[in-house]
């Protein structure tokens, strides 16, 4: 696919925070995180939304998804995760990715409008290191 900010960053062309990969998915650091620790969970193939992802990915996309809910909590210090998909409406990039945000009680999100959250310069490497740690 060409045009894909996320097939990019897959291929190593667009750099990212890693914090999960195997053969087949990529997780890594949103650049505008709704919070800090928000984790992108991608296919590796080009797969625009959740209907159009292969049965033989399902299993592993939940699985990652799970794994990297546990992260957040474990490895931030989050009270819980909220975990979601955007198809088509609201899918800013035409590539499937399963959001993982870290979630603690009076964060501030409400509903489905959220502001996005910065990382200060050098902050981001920390918030990777801390999931992939959790993730071993």
């Amino acid at each position: 696919m060409t045009d894909c900010v996320f097939c990019d960053i897959v291929a190593g062309r667009t750099p990212a925070q890693r914090v999960l990969e195997d053969d087949r998915f990529l997780g890594f650091l949103d650049r505008r995180p709704v919070q800090k620790g928000h984790v992108l969970l991608v296919p590796k193939d080009h797969v625009v939304t959740l209907p159009d992802l292969p049965a033989e990915l399902r299993d592993g996309l939940l699985a990652h998804a799970q794994r990297l809910s546990a992260a957040v909590v474990e490895g931030l210090g989050a009270q819980g995760s909220f975990v979601a998909v955007n198809n088509v409406v609201s899918q800013s990039v035409p590539h499937l990715h399963v959001h993982v945000v870290p979630r603690t009680r009076g964060d501030g999100l409400k509903g489905f409008f959220w502001p996005r959250h910065a990382y200060q310069d050098g902050e981001m490497e920390g918030y990777a290191e801390r999931l992939r740690a959790a993730l071993q």
